[in-house]
């Protein structure tokens, strides 16, 4: 096993793993952390939700949920006891 990284100890720094997070951050090309000053600020400008009855879809739709037979054949073969 070569040059193979290891998870971390139990006493590594905070440092270290801060620095991870933001080397994740930079490789996923995520957008810049917004100050909880900056949060709130754009908090204030957007508009407050509506409550207008209308403003709501009247009826929606149920997702479906498709069982393969696989799972079937599974589900079939477990018996599960509750003892």
């Amino acid at each position: 096993m070569g040059n193979q990284r290891l998870p971390y100890d139990d006493a590594s720094p905070t440092t270290e793993l801060a620095g991870d997070c933001h080397a994740v951050e930079r490789a996923l090309r995520l957008p810049p952390r917004r100050t909880a000053g900056e949060r709130a600020a754009h908090a204030l400008t957007r508009p407050a939700p509506s409550i207008r009855f209308e403003d709501f879809p009247h009826d929606v739709p149920k997702g479906t949920i498709t069982v393969s037979t696989a799972a079937r054949r599974l589900a079939a073969a477990i018996h599960p006891y509750l003892d």
